[in-house]
């Protein structure tokens, strides 16, 4: 039985040091006095793994009350399933990234967040974060995240040396953006690159379409329950998705191809795409592979209008951040200073110049008038202009209607599921999610 004891008490030190970073160091007084801040993020690739490592070594340069950062990352379309299980097991790390929206919300319900307010407005940092990156980490009047990495919004980015080919311009309108693609298709050129097999990607251009049929209202009312997502704005959305399909604008195996490989951007670089429709992080993407070919062949473009819908064209999808700090509610004292100061270092000058190095758009005031770069100048007054910013469908919502969403809208891409069946699962999803919520 000692032998037994003994054996659980090692599994039960051994757990909490992983999940802990290790042990701490005790001072005279039995206080802690150094240690580890555990952080969670998604950045395994540059640039923006250049942006979190530089600000992890500001922080290690000067370390706060002894501790040192531990810097765990994990794959784009693997780390959201990662927190949800740290959490469900009741453990979650020191400070995390996260995309704000309803995840952010859960996480802060369950306990594993914790209010920035007094931190953050005491913090030099306050001064220079964009309103509106706060204002989408803000949750029952507190601040939960704060923003950091970039301004992402959808757009298209294209090969001007093939649009120049073909004489073809930026497109205003849908039918402009559709001519576009017959001619490329035409001249043997896929109009689109994607690769769909992540899912996030395929709905990127499921959302663009939606709010230039509806504009925001319908996805809002249809997550308060007083709209539904079997609204016309998501059915017409699908059905444009389909006919893309069928006329070849994507290329074959969609949904087989993967974004996390490259596979779409690789269509791009041999010419045989002419346009991918992404976040505006493919700037900084395209840049760190060859600044020779994104200089001069990469343009970009917002996705157009939709011609008679009256739905204002400048409202845009996206996050103002991309990625957003939060700290454990279990963080406090000594190490709760140490993870805020590591929430700083990822909004120091540095950090801030080393982004727009990448063509990183860092969420912060002015930002349109530190750059220099041309393409990325556009896409910051194309942000900055929008009168609303809808996030991402699939970091908004609850985890269990986004990955009902993520998996219907792959069907949808790949024709086994017509737009109408998909968008009454999503709200059956929907409704069952508020359902259990009211009750609890």
């Amino acid at each position: 039985m000692k032998k037994v004891l003994t054996l659980l008490m090692l599994i039960l030190v051994t757990t909490t040091m992983l999940f802990s970073g290790g042990s701490a160091e005790t001072s005279s007084d039995g206080t802690e006095a150094g240690g580890t801040v555990v952080y969670w993020n998604k950045e395994t690739s540059s640039p923006t793994k250049d942006v979190v490592e530089s600000a992890i070594r500001q922080y290690n340069e000067a370390p706060v009350n002894g501790y040192k950062i531990e810097n765990v990352a994990t794959v784009s379309n693997k780390y959201k399933e990662k927190l949800v299980i740290a959490m469900s097991s009741g453990q979650a790390p020191d400070v995390y990234s996260n995309w704000s929206g309803g995840p952010l919300f859960e996480y802060v319900d369950s306990g594993f967040a914790q209010p920035l307010d007094d931190l953050f407005a005491n913090s030099p940092i306050s001064e220079i974060v964009a309103p509106a990156g706060i204002a989408q980490a803000t949750y029952n009047d507190h601040i939960y995240a704060i923003p950091y990495n970039n301004l992402s919004i959808a757009g298209i980015f294209y090969n001007k040396d093939i649009f120049a080919k073909y004489g073809l311009e930026e497109p205003k309108t849908l039918t402009d953006l559709e001519n576009i693609c017959d001619t490329l298709k035409a001249n043997g050129i896929i109009p689109f690159a994607l690769g769909n097999r992540e899912k996030w990607p395929g709905l990127m251009h499921y959302i663009c379409l939606a709010i230039r049929f509806g504009g925001v209202e319908p996805f809002t009312n249809a997550v308060n329950g007083t709209g539904s997502f079997e609204d016309e704005s998501f059915i017409k959305a699908g059905e444009i998705i389909q006919d893309w399909i069928r006329k070849g604008y994507f290329p074959e195996g969609v949904n087989s191809l993967s974004e996390d490989n490259g596979q779409a951007k690789q269509l791009i670089y041999q010419e045989a795409a002419g346009m991918l429709l992404g976040g505006s992080w493919y700037a900084g993407t395209f840049k760190a592979d060859s600044e020779e070919f994104y200089e001069s062949k990469i343009g970009w473009f917002p996705f157009p209008e939709i011609e008679g819908t009256g739905i204002d064209p400048k409202i845009q999808a996206g996050t103002v951040g991309d990625q957003f700090l939060t700290i454990n509610a279990s963080v406090t004292g000594d190490k709760l200073e140490a993870a805020w100061a590591l929430v700083e270092a990822h909004l120091s000058q540095e950090t801030i110049d080393l982004g727009l190095s990448l063509s990183r758009i860092p969420p912060i005031k002015d930002v349109d008038k530190m750059l220099t770069d041309p393409l990325l100048q556009k896409i910051a007054r194309v942000t900055l202009d929008a009168p609303v910013i809808q996030l991402w469908y699939d970091q908004y919502l609850p985890p269990a209607v986004a990955q009902v969403f993520l998996d219907v809208n792959q069907e949808v891409f790949g024709l086994t599921k017509t737009p109408q069946e998909a968008q009454a699962e999503i709200q059956a999803a929907m409704a069952e999610y508020n359902a259990n919520r009211n009750i609890n």
